[in-house]
């Protein structure tokens, strides 16, 4: 099974449960967005890492930290494998001397330590489809972008199928002559276009 890289987007109070925070993960490569319900503690743990902010005592998941580098044991990466009745189930893939252990953690845990730790954080497609969502401002920001590009570029071709040739030839100098590549290339496809 394919891993999916993910990243933190954000952390807020939770709408549904009192008390509690969503972290939001993000597909790396993607419009898909895995919220996840935390513990107050936690998310202040996985606060205080994202602004990179010192507390004067470490926490617990600065402690765990410490203790593996310490011990020279290097947490390579925090993956999400499951979701059982709306809970996450995570593990952390250690390396000792060469040799990988898996730690199961809950998610925020997992996370925090993760993050103090530079460690990736990867779930499954699965995961991202059962409970992942996409946002719709996301899709109609998308979409609405990609008509203006392609409204602008009907635009730019009808302007410049409006010109005779030496006009053309006229502004592919001048667009040159101000390092505008971009407008150069269109004007030049009108040109070869025509012959």
């Amino acid at each position: 099974m394919e891993k999916i890289e993910l990243k933190i987007v954000g952390l807020s109070y939770s709408q549904t449960q009192s008390g509690a925070y969503a972290l939001v993960l993000s597909e790396r490569n993607g419009t898909r967005r895995l919220p996840i319900i935390i513990g107050g503690f936690e998310a202040q743990s996985i606060a205080i890492e994202l602004e990179k902010m010192k507390p004067s005592r470490p926490l617990t998941h600065d402690l765990f930290k410490t203790f593996t580098d310490s011990f020279q044991i290097k947490i390579i990466e925090v993956v999400i494998y499951n979701l059982i009745e709306g809970v996450f189930y995570s593990k952390l893939i250690c390396d000792k001397d060469g040799e990988k252990v898996e730690i199961d953690a809950r998610t925020s845990d997992a996370i925090a330590i993760g993050i103090r730790c530079g460690s990736p954080v990867f779930t499954y497609e699965h995961i991202l489809s059962s409970a992942g969502i996409q946002l719709e401002d996301e899709i109609a920001a998308e979409h609405e972008e990609e008509t203006e590009k392609s409204e602008e570029v009907k635009q730019i071709n009808s302007e410049l199928s409006a010109l005779s040739n030496e006009e053309l030839e006229s502004l592919l100098k001048e667009a040159i002559s101000a390092e505008d590549y971009e407008r150069a290339s269109e004007i030049r496809d009108e040109i070869k276009k025509r012959n």
